[in-house]
This record gives structure tokens, sequence and C-alpha cells, in this order.
């Protein structure tokens, strides 16, 4: 990682003019070992360090110095052990924003670029003004493109009314299979549990990425996800259904798989390419193994406007499921107004094919967002809203088939004024409707979500 001089000198300045100094020679001592590592003479900033050092083992700026110089040298060992020690002595906020950048530079010489990111964190929070918080912020985003792996953690912590894709009646009609029977359709009542259940849902999932090779226009990568969701049924949902338990609906994924991506078109567009493999769990038990692949690519048509066409198949093999093979294409466009604010909207398509001819069908989905440019109130606002029809040719419910409507809305607050290490929480909330033909699949859900976001 590169930080500047500069920088170095900025961060030893606030630190420095934080502590009381009681002569002149030790304050010309550390100018002196400053201008030394400006001028890239890094033993003789280490002599003048250690000479302070000398005089107190606990002088803090004289610990920085040694670090860098060091670091300088590819001594890295003894530069994180002064680092360290520079962070232990640091009180001030300004000490603590110095020790925590060297030890980010430590780090990042190291090759250790994700804890080196944790430290830039550690600065950004500690930062003595507006200005070195952005340097920290810079350097934050210099190291983060450098580095070979990329982490991606969520959390969910919410109420929804509906935990368990149920019903929003409490009766529906078998009239295909018994309709020659009987000449009308059969009415019959939905179980607790076929009904929608209320509950809090609770989880958490990591995506990590390894760039195992890179070049100037391409890149691979090396995908891990893992993901976990349960919930806990609320009290009207226990007496609705007093046979189950909200782990009855836990879901889980893993997986892993191989991205590709490789800029073209003069560097206007960019082609991608991905692979996954994964296994799937429903309510502690083996639900469904799945292959699937995608391609996509983008192309910028001027500063503000972007184009994204992709084509997805999946083939996925059930274990508690029927096997299903599905084929998918979507095309959007992204435009950044003149006020700052960011549009998008995307058309997607998708058919499937199954041994077990209910679960095939063909779909369309029409989604737009919006995203605001400037903060209202200390909160980021963006919104998105999307309708999609489903058409099944065949169901045991109906001599007609199944054709499900939903519509769909969601608003996500990021309040961009509490900034805590470099995140920020966020608030969402979400709801859908879906109309069906068939009573048992007409489903209402209305959710409020927690996150936390990164600022940087």
């Amino acid at each position: 990682m590169r930080l500047s001089y500069v920088a170095f000198s900025l961060a030893l300045y606030f630190s420095a003019t934080a502590q009381a100094q009681v002569t002149l020679a030790p304050d010309s001592m550390r100018q002196a070992a400053v201008i030394a590592l400006r001028e890239g003479d890094a033993p003789r900033a280490q002599a003048f360090a250690e000479a302070l050092l000398e005089r107190d083992a606990d002088d803090l700026n004289a610990h920085l110095i040694r670090s860098r110089a060091l670091r300088d040298q590819g001594k890295v060992a003894p530069a994180r052990a002064a680092a360290r020690r520079a962070w232990t002595l640091a009180e001030t906020d300004a000490d603590k924003y110095a020790a925590a950048l060297i030890t980010a530079q430590v780090l990042s010489t190291q090759g250790k670029r994700t804890r080196a990111q944790l430290w830039l964190r550690r600065a950004a929070q500690h930062a003595p003004n507006d200005r070195l918080k952005a340097r920290a912020k810079r350097d934050f985003r210099y190291v983060r493109a450098r580095n070979r792996w990329s982490t991606k953690l969520d959390f969910v912590l919410a109420p929804n009314s509906n935990i368990n894709n149920g019903s929003a009646n409490d009766r529906s009609y078998l009239n295909h299979a018994f309709s020659a029977l009987f000449g009308e359709p059969v009415e019959y009542a939905l179980s607790g549990s076929a009904q929608a259940l209320s509950g809090i849902e609770y989880g958490a999932s990591l995506r990590t990425r390894y760039r195992f090779r890179e070049t100037a226009s391409t890149a691979q990568d090396l995908k891990f996800g893992l993901s976990y969701r349960s919930f806990i049924l609320s009290e009207s949902a226990k007496v609705q259904a007093p046979d189950v338990s909200g782990s009855d609906f836990a879901f889980g994924t893993l997986s892993f798989g191989y991205g590709y991506r490789q800029l073209n078109m003069e560097r206007l567009g960019e082609f991608s390419g991905d692979l996954e493999a994964g296994q799937s769990w429903y309510g502690g038990s083996r639900y469904a193994s799945y292959l699937r692949g995608a391609v996509g690519q983008s192309i910028k048509t001027s500063a503000t406007r972007r184009y994204r066409f992709g084509l997805n198949a999946e083939r996925l093999l059930g274990q508690a499921t029927p096997d299903v093979d599905t084929l998918g294409f979507s095309a959007s466009l992204t435009e950044r107004f003149a006020s700052g604010n960011l549009g998008y909207i995307g058309i997607s398509t998708e058919v499937t094919q199954s041994i077990e001819p209910t679960s095939e069908y063909a779909e369309v989905e029409i989604r737009g967002g919006y995203v605001l440019g400037k903060p209202i109130m200390g909160a980021a606002l963006q919104f998105g809203l999307g309708m999609s029809y489903r058409d099944y040719d065949l169901s045991i419910h109906s001599p007609d088939g199944r054709q499900d409507r939903r519509i769909f809305a969601d608003m996500t607050a990021t309040f961009t004024d509490i900034d805590y290490y470099g995140f920020n929480p966020s608030l969402t909330v979400s709801a859908s409707r879906t109309d069906s033909n068939i009573g048992l699949y007409d489903v209402n859900r209305f959710g409020v979500s927690l996150g936390i976001k990164s600022a940087f």
C-alpha cells in the first residue's frame, strides 16, 4: 500500500501536537526523523527513533517513526511489533489514527490486506478531522482493489408476516382431479401451517472470493458461499399451527463457484461468466443440489448510461422437490441523472422443464429502482417496485392450469449520519402480494429488516 509521506507526516503532526513536549531536543529529533523518512533515508530515521526510545520507551511517535522506517526497509516483523506498541500507547483520537494508519501500512506490505482494511476502518473511526478521514477511506479503497480476498457478511433480523410462504386464505378449491366425479369444485379447509404464519426471521450469510489470476483486462475468481436463516413463530402463529416450529422452515445453502471477468469494447464493456454448484437444506433435511451458470455483457454508452444483458441456466436435482431445469434471460438499463439520482429498470424471463409437469412454468418480471443522490434527514434512500406473471400449464387444482400475478415494493434507508468503523445501519421495508387463480397460492407478505452497510 502506498501512503504518501505527506499523509504520514500529517498523522504524526496531529499525534505529536496532542502530547506535551518537555524539551526542544526530542522535538528536533522527531522532526529530523520525519524529514529522513520523506527523503527516503529509512536507516537514519530508524536511528533517530531508537535514540528517542532510549530516552523514553513509551514515546509513541518514536514507535510510529521506527515502525515506518523498518517497514520501508522490508523488516515487517519488527515493524509490526513497533506498530502494535504504538497502538497500546495511543490514547487520543489523533494518536489512534496515526497508530492505525502505520499498522495498516505494515500489514499491507506483508500481503495481509484484509487485516489492513480492518485497521484502515479503525483509522477512519479515530480520524481527528474530515480531511484525514477521507484519506483513510481513500487508502481503504486502494487496498481493497488490490486484495485477492473479498468477503461480504450479511445479517438479518426481521419481523415477517409470512415466514412459510403460506396462503392468505383459509380455504381453497380442488377442481381438476375431482371435477369428473363430483361435477363441481371441491372446497376444502387449509391447515394452519398451510396458511401464512408470522414471526421473526434471523440468519446470516457469508460470500467470499479469492482472485487467483488477474491481468490488466481479465480477472478469475474462486468463490464460496454459506447462508442460513431460521424463524421464531409469533404467539398467534403458535396457536394457529401448534404442531410446527420456526425451525421447520429453516433454510440453508452451501456453494462453491468460479467467476470470470473481462473488459472489452475499448474498456466500455465487461463480459462476465459464472459457474456455481451448491446444496440446500430445508427444515434440517437436504432439499436440493444445483448447478447453475450465467453469462452477461454490460456496456457503458455514455458517462451516465449503462446497459446489461444476461443469460442464465440452472439444473436442480431435488431430494425433497422435483428435478427442474431453468433457462432465463435478462436485460437492464441504469441511468444517472443530472440531479445525482440513479434510476434502474430491468426485465427478465425464465422457463422451466421438469419430470413433474406441474412444476413447469414460464415467467416474466419487470423491476425498477430509484436511488436518491442526496440523503434526506441523514438517510440515503432507495426504492424498488416490480411485477411478475407466472403461468403453469398444468395444475391439479384447476383445469385451466395456474396463473400467479405478483406485485412487490421495497424501500431501504441507510443512515449515513451514524457511522461506526465505516459501517452504517440500514432499515428495509418490503411488501408483496400474489394473486392466483387458485386460492392456495394467494400470498401476502410484509417485512421490516435491519441491516448494516459499508460506508466505503
